[in-house]
């Protein structure tokens, strides 16, 4: 670049930002980053698509570099990259859908805490610089390396705040539950990063209900709606209890798996008013259970096709009687939990 050129405008007249100033990435500020790992600057994590520039441990630390991050952010957003490049989680498709959102990262383990990743009160929203900076070079990296520029090869209707930046921490210190990874499998002390392709947030608000019957119905009322590509497609769609619900389910003696089957049972759309508009061209053109019956307009259609297809997790703060739930972007993605490296 020209040094005689102010740093920050020179990106932002570029395509290289989304949108913010950017840290100008120069040699030693990449440097810098890169003492956060002990991976070869030259190693490759994946090609990322649509345009399939290959993304090295090097240029994702340019990104880093760009978005903010500090060098122990920099072992997280490499385990992210990888995880977004799965084939299952379809980041080609992704890239260039028509609908909102972005990749919604989860982290659990020990390091996420360390390094300040955030899951408590606020954690979707602003003020926390590793929730921000993560998510944002993840972004930079979807939008330099793969190209997915707006209105170029990203092609949707109205974008999403969330594809600035959505990443947290499950609240483990205050889930009466084990960890979201740990009932995946994973061992307690393993560094885990879930990726999951999002719509926004939608608030279910219940300051009332004192039983978990009246929560879970205020929560599997908003899960089901005929907007969302859940009610037509199979995919996952993540609920986040905060603190205080997830206190009064445990009190309850509910376990993670019963309130996911109270949820599968609960969140449903009678197939009479499924057939009145959003996705619904006929049995053939309509992924919903098979023994849901078209011709029944009674017959209520599951959000979700399975319990485990609902993926609960604990986040927010004390006090707080809100839950919050995040439909999926379409049945083409599916989530991938896997560990990644700290070092």
């Amino acid at each position: 670049m020209d040094e005689a050129a102010d740093p920050f405008e020179y990106f932002l007249n570029l395509p290289w930002s989304d949108g913010l100033p950017v840290v100008t990435p120069t040699e030693e500020r990449i440097a810098w980053m890169l003492g956060g790992t002990n991976r070869p600057p030259d190693e490759l994590i994946g090609a990322v698509p649509p345009a399939w520039n290959e993304a090295t441990v090097a240029s994702v630390a340019q990104h880093a570099v760009m978005a903010g991050c500090r060098p122990a952010y920099l072992p997280v957003l490499l385990g992210v990259v990888e995880a977004v490049l799965q084939e299952q989680f379809n980041m080609n498709g992704f890239q260039a859908t028509m609908g909102p959102g972005g990749p919604m990262i989860i982290l659990n383990g020990p390091y996420a805490k360390k390094i300040g990743v955030h899951g408590g009160s606020g954690c979707f929203g602003p003020g926390f610089r590793a929730n921000a900076t993560i998510g944002r070079a993840l972004r930079l990296v979807l939008m330099n390396l793969g190209g997915g520029l707006p209105g170029v090869s990203d092609m949707s209707c109205f974008g999403s705040p969330v594809k600035f930046t959505f990443c947290i921490r499950e609240n483990e210190e205050m889930s009466p539950w084990e960890s979201f990874a740990e009932e995946r499998g994973f061992a307690g002390e393993d560094d885990v990063v879930t990726v999951y392709a999002a719509e926004g947030p939608h608030q279910a608000f219940d300051d009332v209900s004192a039983e978990p019957d009246g929560l879970l119905t205020t929560i599997a009322s908003v899960m089901s709606s005929m907007g969302v590509s859940n009610s037509y497609q199979r995919q996952n769609m993540v609920v986040a209890v905060s603190p205080d619900h997830a206190a009064l389910l445990s009190r309850a003696g509910l376990s993670r798996g019963d309130v996911r089957r109270i949820l599968f049972e609960k969140a449903r759309l009678p197939v009479g008013l499924m057939k009145q508009g959003g996705r619904y061209r006929g049995p053939e053109g309509t992924d919903w259970p098979d023994w849901v019956d078209h011709g029944d307009d009674a017959c209520m259609v599951p959000m979700v096709h399975y319990p485990d297809d609902i993926l609960l997790i604990v986040a927010g703060g004390r006090p707080g009687p809100h839950s919050s739930v995040i439909p999926a972007w379409n049945k083409s993605s599916r989530m991938v939990a896997m560990r990644y490296r700290t070092n």
